[in-house]
Formats: structure tokens, sequence, C-alpha cells
């Protein structure tokens, strides 16, 4: 993280890490209302201002009761956070811009740019894309490319800048071809198809019809209804079986490209030989027109001209007419009309496109499916793929980059204020995406043999590589290395161990200590794990440069003291405990990590620590120890069990929940003693002391201190969950006075206690306290607050001995390893074989045992039945594979526990309403064991059969074809002499076929019993069709799953998976093997701190102030991320639902739209987050009066929803009454009731039949079947919600008036439509009918109901209701905030957009 800054009083330290990750991006979006107030305190907190504090979970710089001195903390800290903003953003300006034979247009410029951008700028605008090579001038003074704007001598308001062509290198001819090749394929969408160059697929423009900005204003709404076409698709509809795979990816018109030359490559002519050089030629290149005209050109210094040279005949002089031209472009235009017309017009589709279409995205994001693309001829990326691309691409002098050197400096850079921050926040993030891509190509190519061994003679598998400066390894257990750890198993596990491990380190961001750049990369079967190299490391042997740590697990051991120095700064936030251990000569050594992460300093004098595997304690249910019994809890569920390997450790998010919840433990310990001491004194001194316990009333200053100085001055991350109040570094005395002002309000206004955030969290454990009524509990654990913080701050001097013995009490109770205060921390080798400890410190290690005993309880007792109830209350909406994960690991649930939560679950009474996490659990978990069979089974396969290998498995794997049988490669190209023996370098190679023999019946038995041995599950199926019968799956969601999890593209067509006589795959439908690719996320700190304190405003009720916070998150977002990122994605989600509560329906529009267009391109077309986002979008385009876009954006979401994860879910329930709604707005009636019907019944299913959703949802059935005249219908429905009103919210309750009314009304209709058909069958056509009332609904009624169902309501506020809305909003997020606070994990952001009220 990043240490505050010096100007911000503490009151408002920079943020408050509540990691907004809570539900896994997607899934909750809904029901509860979740916010950047979480509480980890063990009592009720007002939350009347936004608590933008530390990461430290604990200081929560909550007002005092005498609110002035608090107000006016806040605000001036807010003031000196937006000053400091505003540094970034001085005022742009206009300046005008003059380019060769166009007309002088203006620029708006900011004095922070460089003038690079402004070429980046006119490379990009219609009328100048085609120049490359320019310089521009102010005055006849060329400007430096790398100076920023407001340096630059004259430059202001109006200037005129020119742009002078400069004469071409061979590097600028390179650029200048390459981005000629980049505008003639601007539209073409295979490099997305591809996966390279950070392309990614977007379809919302198919939907909306290009952009949605003016749209909406042109159409009249009244003449619009007679034009939509309601009708989706039959697979849309509720109850279809078919589940196509084609529209995933409709057809998009812009697509079809314009054909503007056949050929543009690299003439064979190259390089130009040395006397032409003399002439400045630099490179020839050869086209072919669309017209058919052969063309051989000369780049020069002076431009681009025609030659005479053909194919096989060298001539290098100037044909006749030469047309010399500076740019390629305005030469092919005069030799060629059919290029001049269709390039000006691809322009003018391109710069129509949504920006957010075409930037490149941070990281790569792969497609599973693509459609079969013309492979035509291309010389860039013929070049690229021959070169490493070091050449041009990277405009970096020195051509390889120094990974190393780049990721370390970066780091270094200072961060004393918010513009220094953010600048190297966006120089780390810039690296370690650069890093990542490169890393990811290194990987693929040491995998598919392009790169030389640095050891050659070994066998593959114990190969090393180097290139590009980045070292490679493979995932083998090399040298028996982890051979007491499990061999390979543990060799495969240690790389995302060491991930972690790193992730975890640079959250920490401690000054002098460097971790390396790490990516594991998955690719063909095989781990690929990527480093930067420490400088000088690979002169010199291993024993000689690791002076911390060990080199052969524990048996011989070095400490150093520069070393315990740094990584005592990251004990406290990592939970490491500092520990002796014996050497080989038993002495003891002090370590503050685990003994396998090693100490090396570099020749570039940094220290670097590396093998973190072991950075977090090892999990005991999965570590079988001889003579060491778990807790009951962990025994009864069959723990421990018996891993492939011996590095299965807990989740940071575990032992932050874990110390969370022992610290809630803590302080009733602390407090029932005080009582008890209490009770033992007389009634008058009883009476004084109570008095003492309403600190607030005193407002004395309270600081939650659990170090043994008064102030630790620690960095902002560095107290992540720890119960203390750290201070920024620095900072004024009047400032620490403010932070100590955190009062700690003991109980709410009516005096009762609150469940606290960690309480609930834990699902109510059973441990020895939390039974007792927790309202006595109040009145001491006030005192023991005090107490604690008095201990804390004076050393315990001065307090009289038995308070010392309650908190010694105490602190023996939860495990703390200090005496005086509160402090867990963890020993993290503890159980590792070869490690031996000093005897002196037996009893610490005992104590230190049973605290891992009791966490990996905890994770069985508390963590899983908290997950499960998130899903039964739906505050937790996992819809696929990856939202599952998330949402497990968000809790410190690791998925080797996924056969545990399956079982849990469905020995649960209330299983039915869980039946769609469940069906997605066993989807995971067949996905999971397939994926790790396909590992070892891809490994066997040599590169020539592979897309036969890969559709044969698909065959055994979904296929209902009971034999398959797999072509073998061996017909296509028979070799003449079969008898030589082939030496295949590939890693693992060999001329093996074994993988043919595989079937569908052996393939299943091997998942199934993969399942018993790592999930210790019992899946009850023996086929595919078994698996889908059984457990509800669907095979187009089983076949995503394993395309994502390995990284298969497959080709986008209607696969027959039942037909009983053909495979579903043939080798042709394989199209590619993609790498997956794991690396750390650099976190936008600054941003995010602002991000919540607007969430925080949000959901008090401040909109408008919130809104402000979120746009300046927005822009500080860009800053560190660029544009894409899926953070920023989550940010205009939440502007856009601001910007529509306020009423500005069209900028909410542009906002949700920009959203849409992200989360397509970061997550994926069909991610969860995306359908949700589509959603909030349709929504939009209805109030905007665009009826027809919001009915076709809904039916996408819902067909996405059906592809990912079926009919049968919650999330459905609220998409078809949106559909219904919308259905019912334009009269289709009949369509309505069948979306509304099945809405109705899922949400009876899941929220059971007597919720107020199902009222609900009775009730818009009600309003369609009134609209029919089908009274009786009606009746029967509004009679149902009204029976659940009455019963759930009382007679009084405005929701059963209205319903109540809503009946009457319904009754006088069917009354008055009976007497009309009586009239009628009595006097026959002659009968005088009164007109019937039948009335459509207005669109405003529509809008009102589709607002109610996605949980906004308007209501118009006086000042006391706002006051009782807060007051309710807080209480409910008491109630329902299980929060963890655990933004170091490196999760998704989960922004949540909550607003204040939900129904």
């Amino acid at each position: 993280m990043v240490s505050k800054t010096d100007d911000i009083p503490a009151s408002v330290p920079s943020c408050n890490t509540v990691d907004l990750a809570r539900e896994g991006e997607t899934t909750n979006s809904k029901e509860t209302s979740k916010t950047a107030l979480k509480d980890p305190c063990a009592c009720g907190h007002r939350g009347d201002k936004a608590i933008m504090n530390g990461d430290s979970g604990h200081d929560h710089a909550e007002e005092a009761d005498s609110k002035q001195d608090g107000n006016a903390d806040a605000d001036s800290g807010e003031d000196a956070n937006e000053q400091e903003v505003i540094v970034i953003q001085d005022t742009g300006f206009t300046v005008k811009i003059q380019a060769p034979g166009t007309e002088p247009f203006d620029l708006q410029v900011s004095p922070q740019e460089m003038v690079q951008e402004i070429h980046q700028v006119l490379m990009d605008r219609e009328d100048t894309c085609h120049r490359t090579c320019f310089s521009l001038q102010l005055d006849g003074n060329v400007l430096d490319n790398f100076a920023e704007l407001k340096s630059i001598e004259g430059l202001q308001e109006g200037s005129l800048l020119k742009v002078v062509e400069e004469p071409y290198t061979v590097r600028e001819a390179r650029i200048h071809v390459r981005h000629i090749r980049d505008l003639l394929k601007s539209l073409d969408p295979s490099d997305a198809y591809n996966g390279v160059d950070c392309n990614s697929l977007s379809f919302l423009s198919v939907f909306t019809d290009g952009d949605l900005g003016d749209t909406g204003k042109r159409k009249k709404k009244g003449s619009e209804l007679e034009q939509i076409d309601c009708t989706p698709p039959e697979h849309i509809l509720p109850g279809s079986k078919e589940r196509p795979l084609v529209p995933l990816q409709p057809q998009n018109k812009d697509w079809k490209p314009m054909q503007c030359l056949k050929v543009l490559t690299m003439s064979g002519w190259n390089p130009p030989p040395g006397n032409r050089k003399m002439h400045g030629d630099l490179m020839y290149l050869y086209v072919v027109t669309v017209e058919d005209r052969h063309v051989s050109i000369t780049a020069s210094t002076r431009g681009f001209y025609l030659n005479q040279s053909t194919t096989y005949i060298f001539n290098p002089k100037p044909a006749n007419p030469s047309f010399l031209s500076h740019s390629l472009v305005e030469l092919l235009s005069q030799i060629s009309p059919a290029f001049k017309k269709n390039f000006s017009s691809l322009q003018k589709k391109r710069v129509q496109r949504h920006p957010f279409e075409r930037i490149a995205t941070p990281f790569q994001v792969y497609s599973w499916t693509a459609p079969q693309i013309d492979h035509a001829m291309d010389c860039v990326r013929a070049e690229d793929a021959y070169t490493s691309r070091l050449g041009y691409e990277e405009h970096i002098p020195g051509q390889t980059r120094d990974w190393n050197e780049e990721l370390q400096t970066t780091r270094e850079l200072s961060r004393k204020n918010l513009p220094e921050r953010l600048l190297r926040e966006r120089a780390i993030f810039k690296v370690h995406s650069d890093f990542a891509a490169a890393a990811t190509r290194g990987a693929m190519a040491v995998i598919d043999g392009n790169v030389m061994a640095i050891n050659p003679g070994e066998e593959t598998r114990m190969q090393m590589f180097i290139w590009n400066n980045i070292f490679f390894s493979l995932g083998f257990d090399v040298r028996d290395h982890y051979r007491e750890l499990g061999g390979d198993a543990a060799a495969h596990a240690a790389p995302t161990n060491d991930l972690n491990g790193v992730r975890a380190y640079s959250a920490v961001d401690v000054e002098g200590l460097y971790t390396l750049g790490t990516v594991v990369v998955d690719y063909r079967g095989y781990r690929v794990t990527a480093q930067s190299i420490i400088p000088g490391i690979l002169e010199r042997e291993q024993e000689q440069s690791v002076i911390y740590g060990s080199i052969d697990f524990g048996k011989t051991v070095v400490s150093h003291p520069k070393y315990l120095e740094l990584l005592e700064k990251t004990s406290r936030p990592l939970k490491v405990q500092k520990h002796a251990v014996l050497n080989e000569k038993d002495a003891a050594v002090e370590l503050c990590s685990s003994v396998e992460c090693k100490g090396i300093i570099g020749n570039d004098g940094r220290h670097y620590i590396l093998d973190l595997l072991r950075t977090f304690p090892p999990d005991l249910n999965f570590l079988p120890v001889d003579g060491e019994g778990l807790a009951p809890e962990s025994q009864k569920l069959g723990f421990p069990r018996q891993h492939r390997h011996r590095l299965a450790c807990l989740r940071q998010e575990l032992i932050e929940a874990f110390v969370e919840h022992r610290y809630l433990l803590f302080m009733k310990m602390a407090a029932l003693q005080l009582m008890q001491q209490k009770a033992n004194k007389d009634s008058k001194n009883a009476l004084q002391d109570s008095s003492t316990a309403d600190a607030e009333s005193e407002g004395k200053p309270h600081a939650l201190e659990a170090s043994d100085k008064v102030i630790e001055t620690t960095s902002s991350s560095e107290s992540a969950l720890s119960p203390e109040a750290s201070v920024p570094e620095n900072s004024a005395p009047e400032s620490k006075e403010a932070n100590l002002n955190a009062e700690i309000p003991t109980a709410n206004t009516n005096g009762t206690h609150e469940p606290s955030a960690a309480e609930s969290q834990n699902g109510g454990c059973d441990s020895p306290l939390e039974g007792k009524e927790a309202d006595e509990n109040i009145p001491g654990l006030a005192q023991a607050k005090e107490l604690a913080e008095s201990l804390a701050a004076e050393d315990g001097s001065g307090i009289d001995p038995k308070s010392r013995e309650v908190v010694l009490n105490a602190c023996k109770a939860v495990g703390s390893i200090s005496n005086t205060s509160f402090d867990i921390r963890f020993n993290p080798d503890i159980f590792s074989p070869g490690v031996r400890f000093p005897e002196d410190i037996a009893e610490e290690i005992q104590k230190q045992k049973q605290l891992l005993k009791d966490a990996a309880a905890f994770l069985v007792s508390c963590q899983i039945p908290s997950f499960v109830k998130d899903c039964l209350d739906h505050s937790s909406l996992p819809m696929d594979g990856a939202t599952l994960t998330e949402a497990l690991h968000q809790r410190g649930i690791n998925m080797r526990y996924l056969g545990t939560v399956l079982e849990f679950m469905d020995n649960m009474s209330a299983k039915a309403q869980l039946e769609h996490i469940y069906r997605i659990g066993i989807c995971e978990l067949i996905t999971r064991c397939a994926k790790h069979i396909f590992k070892t089974y891809l490994q066997g396969v040599e590169l020539s059969a592979l897309s036969a290998a890969v559709s044969h498995f698909l065959n055994c794997l979904l296929s209902a074809f009971p034999d398959a049988v797999a072509h073998l490669p061996a017909d296509e190209l028979v070799s003449r002499k079969k008898s030589r023996k082939r030496r295949n370098r590939v890693p693992g190679g060999g001329d093996n076929t074994a993988w043919a023999s595989l079937t569908p019946s052996e393939l299943w038995k091997n998942i199934a019993s993969e399942a018993q041995s790592y999930y210790q599950f019992g899946l009850q199926c023996e086929s595919v069709d078994q698996a889908v019968e059984k457990y509800g799956l669907q095979k187009i969601t089983l076949m995503r799953e394993i395309s994502i999890k390995t990284g298969i593209q497959i080709l986008i067509k209607e696969y027959n998976f039942d037909s009983r006589h053909k495979p579903a795959f043939t080798e042709e439908d394989i199209l590619n093997i993609f790498p997956v690719v794991k690396h750390v996320n650099p976190k936008a700190s600054d941003a995010f701190h602002f991000f919540q304190s607007g969430q925080a405003k949000v959901q008090q009720g401040f909109l408008k102030e919130g809104c402000e916070l979120i746009n300046e998150a927005l822009n500080l977002f860009n800053n560190v991320y660029g544009a894409m990122h899926v953070e920023i994605c989550a940010c205009l989600r939440l502007l856009a639902r601001l910007n529509y509560i306020m009423g500005d329906h069209s900028e909410a529009l542009s906002n949700q739209q920009k959203a849409v267009l992200m989360s397509e391109r970061v997550l994926g077309i069909e991610h969860p987050n995306t359908i949700q986002e589509y959603m909030h979008l349709a929504l939009y385009c209805f109030a905007n009066g665009q009826l027809s876009t919001a009915l076709k954006l809904l039916y996408r979401a819902r067909y996405l929803m059906l592809v990912v994860c079926g009919e049968d879910h919650p999330e459905m329930a609220l998409l078809d009454s949106n559909i219904g709604l919308v259905l019912h707005g334009v009269m289709e009636y009949d369509l309505s009731l069948r979306f509304l019907e099945n809405a109705l019944a899922i949400n009876s299913k899941y929220h059971g039949p007597r919720s107020l959703k199902v009222a609900l949802s009775h009730h818009l059935v009600a309003r369609v079947y009134e609209s029919k005249a089908e009274f009786r219908s009606a009746l029967q429905h509004e009679k149902e919600g009204y029976t659940i009103y009455k019963n759930q919210v009382g007679e009084t309750h405005e929701k059963t008036k209205e319903s109540s009314e809503y009946l009457k009304y319904l009754t006088q209709q069917a009354v008055a439509l009976q007497r009309t058909m009586n009239e009628i069958y009595k006097n026959g056509s002659n009968a005088s009918i009164m007109p019937l009332k039948f009335t459509a609904p207005s669109m405003a009624s529509v809008l009102e109901q589709l607002n109610i169902i996605n949980g906004i309501i308007f209501i118009p506020l006086s000042q006391k209701d706002l006051e009782n809305l807060k007051a309710e909003v807080q209480r409910r997020q008491l109630m329902q905030d299980s929060g963890k606070n655990e933004e170091q994990q490196g999760n998704h952001l989960e922004l949540d957009d909550k607003l204040p009220v939900d129904d």
C-alpha cells in the first residue's frame, strides 16, 4: 500500500479498505444493502459520516457525541483530500493544430499532458491518422516529445501548433507501416479472437444499433410503440430447453471488412544493398491493390515511392510517375481508386465506434469461442512471430527491457503526496501489465519449443529457460526438491502459493524489501513460472547468495539483521510471528518468515525475498500429523484428510477473519471478568463504575492500541486488520490527537447490542462466550476496552493488578502472543518437516499448534456455514464457477473444501433453496476434476496431434456418443522413412498416442475417483448424461467451464451433444489453445479510498457529495489504470445508478453504456458481471423511452444467463420480472405473462412462498391480468399478495393498504364486467352497454414498478424522514454486513451499488 499523506488530518485517514469484493463482482446486486461502512468492532456503531479510515479495520473514525468537532475534523480532511486532487487537474486549455493539407482545428489539452499525447491524438484522428513521422512546432521551435505542456514557454490558450513532416529512419518507417496496417485492420475482430495485443470482443453495439447517445431523443415516443417487434427468439422464452451457442457472438455488420488492399507485405529484396542505402533506401514493400495491380514500393528517408522492381528483377529506380509521398496512405490513394474510397469510409466507421470498443485492455482476455476466420496475409504479424518483437514495439532505448530493474525502480518512486503516489502507482501498474504480457509470450514460446534451455543437457522436464530477461521454470519436482512434500503435486502447487506470497508482500509495500515479478502460466498441460531476474544471481551458486532463510527446507538456516528488521515491518499486517529455529549446529537462529523464504542481496544492493510459498500458516485439516488431534469440529467432518501435497495453507482472508473473531472473543472475555469483579464489590462502587462505562458522555479520547508503544506509526496497510489506531507518518501532533478521538460507542441509542460484522459473519459459532446474553456484556465491554487501551498505553504500570489479570486471562484464552494486549500472529514453520525449534520455547510452540488447530476448526465451523447462510439470504449470488470460487475465497475458504461445502448444503433442511448454488458447485467440481485429468492427458500429446487429442477429450467428457474413437493425425502426412527415431525436444515428448485410447466411461470413472480423492465427494454418475440427469446440469455450461479453465477455444456452431451416432466434436472444431495466466494485480489505493468514501456518503443519503467523490475516484482510477479496468467498470456502474436516481437519465445511460462495454472487454462477453450490467442498461434505456433497445438488452442478458447457469437461478426471477414489465408496457400481455409467471415460480422456490418478493410478483401478474380484463385471475393473484403482506407486515402497513385498495378496484371492475355481460345475455344485440375502462398501463407506472423490483425507490423526503432513513440504513447494514476486510487479497473489487433503500 502507500503510506499516507502528510496533509490529511488523521481523523480522515485516507480510506477504509473494506473489501468491495464482497460477493465477487457479479453476484449481489439486489437484496442486501452492503456498504463501505463495515463494522468489525464488537459494538453497534453509529455511522453518520463517511468512514474513510486507514486499512485497519478497527480505527473507526467515528464521531463522538460532541458532534461539532467530529464533523469539523471530517470536513477539513475531505477538503485536504480534494485540494490535493485539484493539483492534478489544472484547468485545460485549447490549442490550434495545423497539419499539412487540412484546415486548422482546435484541440482541448491539459497542462499535465506530454507532447507525445498530442501525437497519439493526431495518429487517431480521421483526417491526420495516416501520419506517424512528424514533429510539432510552436513558432518554428520543435517541441520535445517527452516535455509536459505546462513546461513549454509561450504555449497558451489559442497557440498554433504546426505539424511538420520529419525524415524517416528505418525504425520510423517500420512504425509507419505497422500503424497503417493497424488502421486497415481496425474493424477486423481477428486479433480479439486470436487473443493478441490486448484486443477483446464487445457486442453491445449490435443490440443498441450504434451509440446510445441521441437515438432516444430523435424517436417520438408515441410512434415507437407500433414498430416494436417484441417476440424474442424461441430459445429465450421461459421453459425452452434448447441452448444454442451461435447467438453468443451475433454478427456485427461492421466487421464485414471493406477491402482496401489485397496484400501489403515486406518485399523479398530487403534489406537494401549498401549502394542503395547511401541513396536513402530504408526498406522495400510489396503491394497488390484491389484492382490487382502488383507494385513494389521503396521507403526512403523522404517518404514512399514506386520503384521498378518486380518479383524476380531488382530495379530500385523510381517508376514513372513515382508519386513520392510522405505518407504511405497518400501514395496508395494515388495508385488505387478503390483504396482511396474504402480507406476513407473505413476510417469514418472506425472513428464512429465507441472508444471503449477499441482501446487495449490492461491484461489479455481470451475468448473460448470464435468463428472460422479467413487467414489473410499480414506482413507485420509474420514479422512479429519470428522476431521477439523487441525492436520497435517497446520504444525504449537498449532494445530488451530489464524487467527486474523496471519493476523495482517503480516501487522506489517517491510517495509523499497524491500526485507522486499517482505517478508511482501508474508506473507500477504499467510495468506489471507489460511484464505479464511478456511473461505469457515467453511461457508459450518455452512450451512450444521455441526457446533454447540454459541447461540443454538435462532431461526436458528439468530444463530452465531465459528469454527477454525473464527466467522460466517448469512446474515439476526437479532434483527431488519437493520429495517429502508431495513430489510433482507439490511442485505444481508451489508456484501459486508463491504468487500469493508475492501478492501479500507487495500489498504491504515495505520500503527496502523487494519481491520478484512473478507470473504463473498454465499452457498445454504444463505449468510455467516466469520470474524477473535478480541482478548477479546467475553468476554465483545459490548457496553463496542466500544470506537469510534456508535452501534445504530447514536443515541449514541462516539469518541476517537487515532482513529481520525489514520483515519485522511486515509481521503485523501479515500476522507472521518472529520465532527461532535450530540450524544444523543446533544453534537457535531468529527468523521472521518461514524457513523456505530466502533473502538474497542482488548486485544492485537491493534486499530481495523469494520462495514465499509458506507465507501463510499450514492448513491442518489437510495435513495429518502423527500424534496431533484436531478440534472436534474438524474431526466431526472427517478431517484431517490426506492431500496430494503438504503445502496446503490457509488463505490470508481466513487469517484475517479468524483474528477478527478472536478479537471479539477477547473483548467479551475481559468484559465478562470485569462484570464478575464488579459483582463482587459492594453496590455503591458498582454504581460509580457503571458511570465510567459510558465513555461517550465524557468524550474522552480513546484509541484502541494494540501495541506496546503509545502510537505505532505504521504505514497504512500495516494495520491491515489489527485492532489499533494507526496514525499517518510524520503527521502533526494535533492530528494525532484527532485520531485518538476515534470514539467507541458502546451501545445503540436504545441500548441494545447489535451483532457486529464478525459475529454475524461467523454464523453464530458456538464459542464459550457467545451464548451469554449480549446485553449484559455491554457495560463491562466498555471498561474492557478502556482497560485494554490504558494497558497498552502505559505498559501496564499504574493499573490495579486485578484488572491486569483480567487482560492477562483474556489474552491467554484467545492465544495472543502478548500478555498485555491483543496480538495474534502465526508461526508459519509449525509442522514443517525438517524444521526444529529450541527447547526453551516448547510452550510457545504448543500454543502456536493450538492456534493453528483453532483456525482450521474456525474455517469449517464458522466460515463454511456463514457462506451458506449468505447464499440462503441471497447476499451472495454466484452464477458460475468463477464467481463461486471468488465468493468462497472472500471468506477464506480454499477450493479444496468444495466437497465439504457441497455436503454441508446437501444436509441442510433448506437445501431446495440452495439448489442453484449446489448445481454450480457440482458443475465446478466436475470441471475441476476434468481439468486435473486433462492436464496430465495433454502432456503426453505431441504438437501435431493436439487438436485431435483435445476434441477426443471433449467427446469423452460431453458427447453422448458411447464409443468416441480418436483420429490419429497420421493419415494427413505419411513419412517416407518411418524407421528413423525422431528425437523430440518438446517437454514430455515422444510419439505418444496413449491419449487416443481414452473412452468416455473411463474418463467419467476417473472424474468420480478424482472427486473422491481430491474433494472427498462421492459423485453418483458414470457418464455425462447421468450427471446432467442427476444434478440438473447443462452441457453447454460444462463446455464453457472446461474451456475457460483449460484455455481451449472452440469453433462457434451448434454442437449436437446428444447424438448416439456420431461424436459432437471433430478436430476441426478446436481452433486454439490459450494460456491461463495468474499474476499480481497492483491497486490504485487513493482512487480506491475516494471510491469508498463516495460509497459511504451515498449509503447515508448524501447523493450529491457521494457523486462528486465517485467522480473524483473515476479520475484517479483513469490516472493509474488507463481507460480500461474492472474497478473503473464498477465505478461507472455506481455513477450511472446515482445519475439515474438524481434524475439525469441520459447521463446514466452514457455511463452505464461505458460500464457494459468495459465489462465485456475486461471480464468477457458472458461474464456474470456483464449480464448484470446489461440489465442496468436496459432499465435506463426504458426510462429514456428507448423501449425496443431495452427489450433487446434484456433478451441478450437472458440468453447469456441461460448459457452461463440455466433458467433455475434467483437472478433469473429478477430478469424475467424486468422483461415482463417492459412487455406489459408495450401491451404484449400474453408474452408478458409467460415471463412474469416464471419469475413468480422462481421467487416462490428461492425466497419461500411467503416472502415479500413473491407478494410483489403476484401483484405484477395481477396487473397484467387486469389489462387483459381477466379479473378473476387478477383477483386470485392479488389476494395471494394481500395475504402475504397482511401476515408479514400487518394490516396497517402501506403495502397492505395499497393491496387492499387494488383488490376493491378489481372487484368493482369484475362486477361491472359481469353486469355488462348479463345485460348482453338478457337484451341481446340492442343492450345499452356502459363503456368499460380497459387501461393500457402508463409508461410511468411501468417504470415505477421497474424501479421497485430493481431496488430503486424514490421518496420525497422531509428532513425528519431522512434522519429515520439513515438510522434504518445503518441498522440494516450492521445486520447484513458480514463484511470482511480483505483488500490485500487483490480480489476483484465489488463495488456495491446499493441505494439508500432497497425493498
